[in-house]
């Protein structure tokens, strides 16, 4: 016959009045080692996650970073001191072609001739170019039709009939100040951000 046995925890000396139910640290009851036990995982779980968080951020923010070329690309020099009063020029910024052009005294005031108000996309010259630095056209050099790179920039390249920039594959032909003026481009050639830097190199971005 099995004999069960039953062993008896000492009785608990509490002052008159302690209710033993209310204060989960004094319950002996079958429920309040399991709270006891949980509450513990809980609070070192939670620590854990906290410490480990301390060096999983950090990495994720260093990878969303831009890598060193990305950031090699962001802004690039170009010098003038070369480019001949009606001379233009390509170089790349951010993988894409970019038309540097000194304007002619004549090709300025071609432009500058031009009613505004007529024009497809309405801007000046003045307000394509740099205060005191109107010969220096800036522009991308991507047709606002389908993307592709206008003539006019290499010697002996056609500038079409308004004296700028020709983009052959559907005929859009951009004036002096790279305006468009025929052609199904809806818009200007883009200038891009830029500044002087000194009177002969400037930097795009």
């Amino acid at each position: 016959m099995a004999t069960e046995t039953t062993i008896l925890e000492p009785p608990l000396h509490l002052p008159p009045g302690t209710d033993v139910q209310a204060d989960p640290l004094l319950d002996r009851g079958e429920g309040g080692e399991g709270v006891r036990r949980r509450d513990f995982i809980n609070v070192a779980a939670i620590s854990f996650a906290g410490v480990g968080a301390l060096f999983v951020v950090p990495a994720l923010l260093n990878q969303m970073n831009p890598s060193a070329d990305v950031l090699a690309e962001a802004s690039v020099e170009a010098d003038l001191s070369a480019i001949e009063p009606g001379q233009s020029v390509k170089t790349i910024w951010r993988k894409q072609p970019i038309f540097l052009r000194n304007l002619t005294p004549a090709e300025i005031a071609a432009a500058n001739a031009v009613d505004v108000s007529t024009l497809r996309d309405p801007a000046t010259l003045a307000e394509r170019t740099k205060e005191g630095k109107q010969n220096w056209l800036i522009t991308l050099a991507v047709c606002t039709h389908l993307g592709c790179i206008p003539l006019g920039a290499g010697t002996g390249e056609p500038k079409g009939e308004f004296g700028g920039y020709f983009c052959p594959c559907h005929g859009s032909s951009y004036d002096t100040a790279a305006r468009i003026r025929k052609g199904p481009a809806p818009l200007n050639l883009e200038v891009p951000e830029y500044e002087f830097l000194t009177d002969t190199t400037i930097q795009i971005g």
